[in-house]
């Protein structure tokens, strides 16, 4: 009896996360195992197999029990399996499904167009800490695969345990934004994916050079790197490989998208009125456009939503960030002060200097928003609910406020239908993770609302009042 009941737990947690009844299987057929055994013994065995695949690949992932490494991401080798299990092996070189052609080959730069050595070239290098100055950290320690490729962290922990100012963006479909970090300052993948390596308080090497000398003795990566580019190891190369992997992180079968489809079955009625709100009440749609050919849900522009206004002068910072900046115009010193200073709030001005974009910073993807908290820039909303109580109430107002910021008036039963919604545009390999996060962020929202303000969002209240009344 005890038996059974493990098994049967076993079994529905398989048929839930997809870790054994529509998986490949490996070990004995069933045929094999009743050769040897009766027929009850040999379903029970079958059943608890079932079970222990559950408790590796499912309970060690979702129960606390993942084996963690330094800075608290999962272990690299952990990380690899992983990653298998959610992206298996495919041909790189194909349009993935549901790409128009024309659309995706657009992604892909010339000089690195996609091959099976480059994408497993940047996997190794993806997952490998020698790419850091102190050995501790690699890409996948803040884009960590068993946290919906983050590291659900307020801001990310380098080198030495320093940490930085930014919340790390996911890199699951990053291939399809048109500019690289939240504020902008890298143009494409393979460029971006270099500049970590060289950051002082992440990966924390010098300079390029520095970082090839790590690993260029090494006999494996010497053959990699002739098979994918035909070149000794270099620092250039380092980025293309890990943007050719970077591109294979493709993540878009949501519910959502089966409802765009046609399936009126895949999202509840509480997600499809979510899904009108966005559309109209909520104003979501404004920055953050949603269709089966542009799935990402992001403008790919720079928009100040006052995150910052709460802790910073804008004007004062602005002027202290423009002359650092006159001082050394370099890359490196970008990179410095946008993760190491108080000139991180300046966001996308920091690249631009660009009045206008003063505390501006890209508008975030949201598909898979359910499993990548906390939000913003800095990760100061650990919740959708409180992501939704910011803007309900119009952002924090600064001289620099996005125009379009402005209170929405939304009841708590549409603030939740839009959550409701939200949650559904998470891809189904994660579905497991959706459901705990949306448990444990409406828990943590039944007991503390800290940016909620019905007074603001109903115009009862106007921004400036409790500045004059100070």
């Amino acid at each position: 009896m005890i038996e059974r009941t493990l098994a049967d737990k076993g079994r529905a947690s398989c048929l839930r996360d997809g870790c054994g009844l529509g998986a490949s299987r490996t070990g004995p057929p069933r045929t094999a195992l009743r050769r040897y055994l009766p027929a009850p013994a040999a379903t029970c065995a079958l059943l608890l197999a079932f079970s222990a695949s559950c408790v590796s690949q499912v309970d060690d992932r979702m129960s606390g029990q993942i084996p963690r490494a330094e800075h608290g991401a999962a272990a690299m080798d952990y990380q690899i399996r992983e990653f298998d299990r959610l992206v298996p092996e495919s041909k790189v070189d194909e349009v993935p499904r549901g790409f128009d052609p024309v659309v995706w080959t657009a992604f892909i730069p010339e000089d690195n167009q996609m091959t099976a050595e480059r994408v497993a070239l940047g996997k190794k290098l993806f997952f490998d800490k020698r790419l850091s100055q102190d050995g501790t950290v690699s890409c996948a320690t803040c884009h960590d695969v068993t946290r919906g490729f983050t590291d659900q962290r307020p801001t990310s922990e380098g080198i030495g345990n320093q940490l930085g100012r930014r919340n790390a963006p996911t890199t699951m479909n990053a291939v399809l934004l048109q500019t690289l970090f939240l504020d902008g300052r890298s143009p494409t993948l393979d460029h971006q994916a270099r500049l970590p390596i060289i950051n002082p308080i992440e990966m924390g090497f010098a300079d390029g050079e520095s970082a090839v000398k790590a690993i260029a003795d090494d006999l494996e990566y010497q053959q990699m790197f002739k098979k994918a580019y035909g070149r000794e190891v270099n620092y250039e190369d380092v980025g293309r490989a890990i943007g050719a992997f970077e591109r294979t992180m493709i993540f878009l079968d949501s519910p959502f998208r089966r409802y765009l489809e046609g399936d009126e079955k895949a999202i509840s009625a509480d997600a499809k009125e979510g899904w009108r709100l966005f559309n109209e009440k909520a104003r979501c749609v404004s920055c953050h456009h949603m269709s089966l050919s542009n799935p990402l849900g992001t403008d790919n522009r720079f928009h100040n939503v006052g995150v910052s206004a709460r802790h910073w002068d804008f004007e004062a910072l602005a002027r202290k960030g423009i002359k650092a900046m006159e001082e050394d115009p370099s890359e490196a010193k970008l990179e410095q002060l946008a993760l190491a200073t108080d000139m991180s709030e300046l966001g996308r001005f920091m690249a631009s200097k660009n009045r206008s974009d003063i505390g501006a910073f890209r508008t975030s993807m949201l598909l898979n928003i359910g499993i990548t908290p906390p939000y913003m820039h800095d990760g100061t909303l650990d919740t959708l609910w409180d992501v939704m109580d910011h803007y309900n109430k119009g952002g924090e107002a600064n001289l620099f406020l996005d125009g379009g910021m402005e209170p929405l008036a939304l009841t708590e039963k549409e603030i939740d239908q839009v959550v409701e919604f939200l949650f559904m545009l998470t891809d189904e390999r994660f579905a497991g993770e959706n459901r705990r996060q949306m448990e444990a962020q409406r828990a943590k929202a039944q007991k503390n609302r800290p940016f909620r303000d019905d007074e603001m969002a109903n115009r009862k209240k106007l921004a400036f009042e409790d500045r004059i009344s100070k």
